[in-house]
């Protein structure tokens, strides 16, 4: 179809309502950098009638062009009656202090800025201006990176709070609907020079390929279409198969390796996993061609660690060894984690009743010395189990119990002042200072 030949204006409203970007009540924001793309959002929805507010960011990366583009969209707001929010920022700082390229400093900056000025002004959600061919160019550079099936799916109408009217329009639709309303846009020069990946596949990448298919972008933009509409089957039938393969308890994600073999693609239900933790589709692929590997194998993304365990994946998130909580004397204190370690002094009289098990314990209390200790186990630690004579390495105890490696790293310890064993949190007491029955008083103590 030419370019000449759209109704912007009614496509752009059937593909609001088809997707429901767009509500009539609702007030939206709107990204303005004053480029032909974001102009054109603008006067669009004005024109079908919405409530907007329009938000530009300079980021001092241009010299006198960014204050231009400024100074343009100012006047541009005036004429058309649009309130306009302006936000400067120190982009090059912003990169060089966090480390990260100047286009992921702006990106940064850009929308974080929006969600609040969003939050701020009550508006709906936030609207940018990208089209068919940045959608294009999106898929192309995500197959190029190897991104997968999503990648491929390209740009959706709508993420979060962020929204998207343009897609159904290519560059050459919204020049043309410009041109017929006789309104002026300002041109980023930076987007004329193949510097960045995105840059050259617009500028040298896609003209090669309209050589061999003029209508190379409609076909990718509408293949991308269909990709998206088979993921949300892909979605599902992933969810339904992550439900099947794992459980989560105790912020641990336990994943049944034969379950998981058992499924047809059992390498795109484990990314579906570990994705979310942080795993990179290489170490999916690690893990997935060993899933026979022995016990005791990890893997680690930058957030979480992923163990082998007797049949199982366990996936937990990074943690700090906790501090030694100090109990000088018996009351209610405060846990690293969150929860509380209660502590009391009580007489051995007829209603008293010896906890058996679980994060409760007592002892006699004349074979514990203040102040007590709560910390992790520590490489060499032995105690007496109750019920037993001689002692035993923690460490070897755990394994009796057949303990994972993360259940080891989060185990607690409480010792007296002479560093003597009082219990092992959650599972026994030291033998050498449990209650007899000549024991007059007990120390109790409990995790809450």
């Amino acid at each position: 179809m030419s370019s000449d030949k759209v109704d912007a204006r009614a496509v752009v409203g059937a593909y609001i309502a088809r997707h429901g970007l767009l509500s009539a009540g609702g007030k939206y924001l709107v990204a303005l950098s004053g480029g032909a793309d974001s102009v054109a959002l603008l006067l669009l929805l004005l024109d079908l009638g919405y409530r907007v507010e329009a938000a530009h960011c300079n980021f001092h990366l241009r010299g006198a062009e960014s204050d231009r583009d400024e100074a343009f969209v100012a006047g541009l707001c005036r004429e058309r009656g649009v309130a306009l929010h302006l936000a400067h920022f120190d982009t090059a700082g912003y990169a060089s202090l966090h480390k990260v390229s100047i286009e992921m400093a702006a990106r940064t900056l850009r929308y974080a800025y929006f969600e609040r000025l969003r939050a701020d002004i009550g508006a709906t959600a936030v609207c940018v201006a990208h089209h068919r061919g940045d959608n294009v160019e999106t898929v192309l550079m995500n197959l190029i990176r190897g991104t997968g099936i999503r990648g491929l799916a390209g740009i959706k109408p709508v993420n979060g709070t962020i929204v998207r009217p343009l897609l159904c329009l290519s560059r050459g639709d919204i020049e043309a609907y410009l041109r017929s309303v006789g309104q002026g846009y300002v041109t980023d020069s930076t987007n004329l020079v193949a510097d960045v990946m995105r840059n050259k596949i617009r500028l040298e990448v896609l003209p090669l390929l309209e050589k061999v298919n003029p209508a190379v972008v409609e076909n990718i933009s509408r293949t991308a279409e269909h990709i998206a509409e088979a993921e949300k089957v892909l979605d599902r039938a992933v969810a339904e198969a992550v439900a099947r393969v794992s459980k989560e308890s105790g912020g641990v994600v336990e994943v049944d390796v034969a379950r998981l073999s058992c499924e047809p693609s059992p390498e795109s239900v484990l990314f579906e996993i570990l994705s979310r933790h942080g795993f990179t589709p290489q170490q999916v692929g690690q893990v997935c061609s060993c899933l026979d590997a022995p016990t005791g194998r990890m893997y680690s993304s930058p957030t979480h660690d992923l163990l082998f365990d007797r049949g199982r994946l366990l996936i937990a998130e990074k943690r700090e060894s906790p501090k030694p909580l100090v109990i000088p004397e018996p009351g209610l204190y405060a846990m690293a984690d969150g929860r509380r370690l209660r502590v009391a002094r009580e007489p051995l009289g007829g209603g008293f009743a010896i906890p058996r098990a679980g994060l409760k314990a007592a002892v006699d209390a004349s074979k514990v010395a203040f102040p007590l200790v709560l910390r992790p186990v520590g490489q060499g630690d032995r105690f007496v189990p109750f019920g037993m004579k001689g002692s035993k390495l923690v460490s070897d105890y755990l394994t009796d119990r057949k303990a994972n490696v993360f259940e080891k790293r989060s185990q607690l310890m409480l010792t007296d002042a002479a560093g003597q064993a009082v219990w092992l949190v959650g599972e026994r007491v030291d033998n050498r200072c449990r209650i007899t029955g000549s024991t007059a008083e007990a120390i109790v103590v409990g995790v809450e």
